[in-house]
């Protein structure tokens, strides 16, 4: 089932405990888009770049079935950037440089090849941006997931509470989704966040896995435990990718699918950690897949002997 997926193409420069690399490829979409290819064709990318981004890159996507109809490539301009430091603990991190270049313009048009898309996938961008992309699709999909940040709660306040009440799925991190409800306990954060719009919600935790909620029922996740942790950026879009690509290709939203989703998204953010950039995504295996995800499954897996 056709994939929209609305997201950045960018360069990051990024700093941890093991290692410094000064400019490679980011950004959520390009993330997200490596990740839900193991799923689902086709993968209809928006996005915007500046002349400085390889073509070899966007040709990689294309082999793996991402159309790029709705690519604005800036030939003058350059790409968005940014740079952060990550801490010991690599859940925190500092910002060092965020240039918007192109970014700064980027005024999303759906093309008509990619109207009928069944599952939409809004990256973290300016409320305003998601808004216009759902104001464009001629037909309502069949689910809309979304991405947000505090940055946005605390300037686009009412354009996020626009949002929120048009898709399906909100995704957030624990402290997001306690700064937008204004709880601390979790399960009283999401009643209210659903409140909002969202059916679904998803809070990530990090090393700590992710919890998923729909009406009274919840789900939670876990994380598989990694020996090595050379770089997070990047791990949530793919997290996001992985769960919308699986759900593509099953093509049936309930529950129960979601929380198969949840477990493929988390396998392949566990990847994505693993070296710098989306390269670990670009040479995974569908074998590396599966062996992965067993884990997960035995990683929570027991029974009660009465």
């Amino acid at each position: 089932m056709s994939l929209l997926l609305v997201g950045t193409m960018a360069f990051d420069a990024l700093e941890t405990p093991f290692g410094k690399v000064d400019r490679i490829i980011g950004g959520s979409g390009t993330y997200a888009a490596w990740a839900a290819s193991n799923f689902a064709k086709p993968i209809n990318m928006v996005s915007i770049v500046g002349g400085d981004f390889p073509q070899e890159e966007i040709s990689a996507l294309e082999a793996r079935g991402v159309s790029f109809d709705g690519l604005e490539v800036v030939p003058d301009g350059k790409s968005f950037f940014w740079s952060g430091k990550y801490h010991m603990d690599m859940n925190t991190r500092d910002t060092l440089v965020t240039d918007l270049n192109v970014l700064a313009q980027f005024d999303p048009k759906i093309p008509e090849s990619y109207q009928g898309s069944e599952y939409v996938m809004l990256g973290n961008l300016a409320p305003a941006v998601q808004i216009s992309v759902m104001k464009q699709l001629k037909s309502r999909p069949k689910l809309v997931i979304m991405d947000t940040m505090n940055f946005w709660m605390d300037v686009a306040m009412d354009d996020l509470k626009t949002i929120l009440g048009m898709v399906d799925l909100l995704m957030v991190n624990d402290s997001e989704a306690r700064q937008l409800s204004g709880e601390y306990s979790l399960v009283k954060a999401a009643k209210k966040i659903q409140a909002m719009g969202p059916k679904y919600l998803i809070i990530k935790k990090g090393e700590h896995g992710a919890l998923l909620f729909f009406n009274e029922q919840i789900f939670a996740a876990p994380a598989l435990p990694l020996e090595d942790v050379f770089d997070p950026t990047g791990a949530g879009d793919t997290f996001a990718g992985g769960f919308i690509g699986y759900l593509a290709r099953i093509n049936d939203v309930t529950f129960e699918n979601m929380k198969a989703a949840v477990i493929m998204g988390s396998a392949l953010a566990s990847f994505c950690v693993e070296k710098f950039g989306p390269s670990r995504m670009q040479e995974l295996t569908a074998e590396e897949i599966e062996t992965r995800v067993n884990e997960f499954i035995n990683l929570a897996n027991f029974e009660i002997r009465k």
